[in-house]
């Protein structure tokens, strides 16, 4: 690879800012890197297309074992008061309709099938699956236990958590600290504990059969701060959802 060497005396002053006492220091070697080639991925304004794209001569497409086809929710466009939002303020869906799944997992010598069922509304891990573009539409094929829980509104106060999932409403951000000082923005601390709503049936065991959770509805928990996925609710309520496993305790 090519270098250059740049010196103190060979670098124009002009345009820098000054800096007192600035010594010059030995030959500096400046790496020279080649254009980037083109590909398929176009880099102007930094536009990455993520999706699979099917072609149209496939008309089906059937997942495999206990995977699940999504077609996924249209982002927003506007917000509530009817303003349009521009691409970088529109949040990415987290949900969408089932069109289509696989024939289930076997676990031991029990075949268990997908609980899920055609037409079906699920919210699903934020960072699951594989986009695809297929039969004109922005899908997802990803594994069922990636499905957080079914929710037919368009309230996540009224989602029906799937196996060991949890969901939890979040305890108010407090406004003033022990000692009566109101906190600014910035220096509120957000809690990482809340109201159980709902949970999931549990967990299959070596048997296929449900494991009941150890957290019931209305149990105040306590929850790894940096785990699940975080949702807004109609009346502006945080919510979170989570695995049982990343709560740490129940508050009495």
């Amino acid at each position: 690879m090519a270098t250059t060497q740049l010196t103190a005396s060979s670098i124009s002053a002009k345009g820098f800012a000054s800096f007192e006492g600035l010594r010059s220091i030995s030959n500096l070697k400046v790496a020279s890197f080649a254009p980037l080639k083109q590909n398929r991925r176009s880099f102007h304004g930094l536009v990455v297309k993520a999706s699979t794209v099917v072609s149209p001569k496939y008309t089906s497409l059937k997942p495999l074992g206990d995977r699940v086809l999504v077609k996924i929710k249209t982002a927003e466009e506007k917000s509530v008061g009817g303003i349009l939002l521009p691409v970088s303020a529109q949040s990415k869906p987290q949900g969408g309709e089932v069109v289509a799944v696989g024939e289930g997992h076997s676990i031991g010598k029990t075949t268990v099938e997908i609980s899920i069922k055609n037409g079906t509304h699920v919210v699903y891990s934020k960072y699951a699956g594989t986009e695809l573009e297929f039969d004109g539409s922005k899908h997802l094929i990803l594994k069922e236990d990636d499905i957080v829980g079914i929710l037919e509104t368009d309230d996540i106060k009224d989602l029906q958590p799937l196996n060991d999932r949890v969901l939890i409403k979040v305890a108010e951000v407090e406004e003033k600290t022990s000692g009566g000082l109101f906190l600014s923005q910035a220096a509120k601390e957000k809690p990482s504990f809340g109201a159980v709503i709902a949970v999931g049936p549990g967990p299959l065991d070596e048997e296929g059969k449900r494991k009941a959770l150890s957290v019931s509805p209305g149990n105040t928990v306590l929850y790894s701060k940096y785990a699940g996925n975080d949702f807004k609710g109609a009346d502006g309520s945080e919510y979170i959802t989570l695995r049982a496993s990343d709560v740490i305790a129940v508050l009495q």
